[in-house]
């Protein structure tokens, strides 16, 4: 457990106010919007990963803070709650630590805790945060409809001949009001993990990470129990209204973590081989060309789960942090 010092305070308000203005340059950048909106996770990510939970508190009420003076008090509780709250809570989860002895493991190492259990924190973590930005938005399936309105005008006006007729137009707004959260759900789930990623690698660099570095390939997968909550939000997908667009957005955001876990799986299983760079590269390539490969992913994802634990002797510095 790192304790407060006047250098974790201040990484804190640096990660902070780094957050506060990524998220303000989204709002000017609005080709790079989500791609910046998810960097804001970084220094948070980085705070607390290197300096400790305290230091990832810090920045998260900072960041908000530094939001609400420049903008308003109603953006900063968007960035809070959709991205500075879940990478101030990965980072904690992540510097998470026990004795292995409590686990049934040897009596002089630690066990951290699991990666599988980290990304179904972080599908949960979007789910909420997605699901209380909706209810301050007030989405709902008008709201989508009348986003299809304004896509269908413009389209229109640029093309005069399109005139799709009334029951392809209701059709296109029922889909649109599922796929909207299902993909918004999805690819927030993959930036803010892609975040952690890249965030766990620059505190190892620096000598400042306290959990050791995993093998992705072997340890990310979703836990059997994951694929539960899955079911429920295809089920939920169908129910109509409100609760199929809770549903739609379950089904993107652990759906999303099964694909990031078939990935995994995919690297390791392809390990040693020699057609793999073509393999990986294929795979890549098919699913951001084409969307129904990320199927067979996402179904390698489901048919491989398994809740992996890292271990490090224990020491001077890996003791126990639970409290982290």
């Amino acid at each position: 457990m790192k304790t407060l010092t006047p250098t974790s305070i201040a990484t804190g308000l640096i990660a902070g106010l780094t957050a506060a203005l990524l998220s303000l340059s989204a709002n000017a950048q609005s080709s790079l919007a989500i791609v910046l909106y998810a960097a804001s996770a970084l220094p948070i990510l980085i705070a607390g990963l290197g300096w400790g939970n305290a230091s990832a508190f810090i920045a998260v009420i900072a960041g908000g803070a530094i939001a609400s003076v420049l903008v308003s008090s109603y953006f900063a509780a968007l960035i809070v709650i959709i991205t500075l709250i879940p990478a101030g809570w990965l980072s904690n989860l992540a510097n998470l630590a026990r004795p292995a002895s409590e686990l049934g493991g040897p009596d002089d190492a630690l066990a951290w805790y699991p990666l599988s259990s980290i990304l179904v924190h972080l599908a949960v973590m979007v789910t909420l945060g997605m699901i209380a930005v909706g209810a301050i938005v007030g989405y709902d399936s008008a709201m989508a409809g009348k986003l299809v309105d304004i896509v269908i005008e413009t389209l229109k006006e640029q093309e005069p001949l399109y005139n799709p007729d009334a029951a392809s137009v209701a059709q296109l707004k029922s889909i649109f009001a599922l796929a909207l959260p299902l993909v918004q759900g999805a690819l927030w789930v993959f930036l803010l993990f892609l975040a952690y990623y890249v965030a766990t690698f620059i505190v190892r660099v620096s000598g400042k990470g306290l959990r050791p570095r995993e093998d992705m390939p072997s340890s990310l997968r979703m836990p059997r129990n994951a694929i539960f909550l899955f079911l429920a939000g295809l089920v939920l997908a169908f129910a109509g209204g409100v609760p199929a667009i809770v549903g739609a957005l379950v089904c993107g955001t652990f759906g999303a973590g099964f694909v990031l876990a078939g990935f995994a799986s995919l690297h390791f299983r392809t390990r040693g081989k020699p057609w793999r760079p073509l393999a990986l590269w294929f795979a890549y390539a098919s699913v951001l060309l084409f969307t129904l490969p990320i199927f067979a992913i996402l179904v390698l994802g489901l048919s491989d789960t398994r809740r992996s634990i890292a271990l490090t002797p224990a020491g001077p510095a890996g003791k126990d942090n639970r409290n982290t």
